[in-house]
C-alpha cells in the first residue's frame, strides 16, 4: 500500500467515525435547564463559535452575529432586564427585580444569537432568520458534543426595545435566542424519544 492509499484509508476511517459520533450526538442531545460553573473553556468556546458559523446559509450572506456574555457582564445584562421592565411601566417589586437579574446568572456563559439580515433579491428576511436559528441549534449540538450543558431561551426580554437598544441591535436585527452554556447540575435529562412515523409521511400525489 503506497502512502497516498494509506492517507486515503485513514481519512475514510476518520470520516466514518466522525459520522457515527455526529449521529449519536444528534440522537441523544437534550436541553439542560440547570447549569453551573465551569463554563466553556477557551478551546470549547472556539469550537462552539466555529460550529455556529457552519449553519445553513443561502447565498453565503452570514446573516447573523453573536454576543458572548460572561463574568460581570451577566450582572449588567440582568440589570438591563430590570431596566426594561421598569421602562414598560410594570413597576416590579424587589422580588421581581431580583428574579429578572438572576435570569442572566443561570449559566456561566450566554451567547446571544442575533439575526442580522442583508438585502438580497433571492433570499427573503425570514429565510435569513431561519439561518440564525440554525446557528443557534449548532451551538446546542456542539455543546452536547463537548460534554457541556446548553439551553436555548427567549422570552419577553428577547424582543423588548430597551434590551435590543442596550445590546446595540440595529433596527433590522432581532434576538433569536439566549443560549445558556455551562456544566450540567444534577443528572442529565434523558433525550425524549419520538416516533418518526408521527411526523414524517410519504407524499403521494
Amino acid at each position: 500500500m503506497n502512502a497516498l492509499s494509506l492517507r486515503l484509508g485513514n481519512a475514510r476511517g476518520l470520516a466514518g467515525r466522525c459520522t457515527m459520533d455526529a449521529l449519536e450526538n444528534l440522537l441523544c442531545r437534550s436541553s439542560a435547564p440547570r447549569l453551573g460553573p465551569p463554563g466553556p473553556a477557551p478551546g470549547q468556546l472556539d469550537k462552539l463559535c466555529r460550529a455556529a458559523l457552519r449553519a445553513a446559509d443561502h447565498a453565503m450572506l452570514r446573516p447573523w452575529r453573536f454576543l458572548i456574555v460572561r463574568g460581570a457582564a451577566r450582572e449588567r445584562l440582568g440589570q438591563l432586564f430590570v431596566d426594561a421592565a421598569l421602562a414598560s411601566g410594570q413597576a416590579p417589586d424587589e422580588r421581581e427585580q431580583e428574579r429578572l437579574r438572576t435570569k442572566a446568572l443561570r449559566a456561566p456563559t450566554i451567547i446571544i444569537v442575533i439575526s442580522s439580515p442583508r438585502e438580497h433579491p433571492k433570499v427573503p428576511q425570514f429565510e435569513q432568520q431561519l439561518s440564525a436559528g440554525a446557528a443557534a441549534q449548532n451551538l446546542l449540538n456542539a455543546a452536547h458534543a463537548q460534554g457541556l450543558g446548553a439551553m436555548w431561551r427567549t422570552g419577553a426580554m428577547a424582543c423588548h426595545p430597551k434590551v435590543l437598544a442596550g445590546l446595540g441591535l440595529a433596527a433590522n436585527e432581532r434576538i433569536i435566542g439566549f443560549v445558556y452554556l455551562g456544566s450540567i447540575i444534577g443528572a442529565a435529562r434523558p433525550a425524549r424519544i419520538e416516533d418518526p412515523a408521527r411526523f414524517f409521511h410519504e407524499w403521494q400525489p
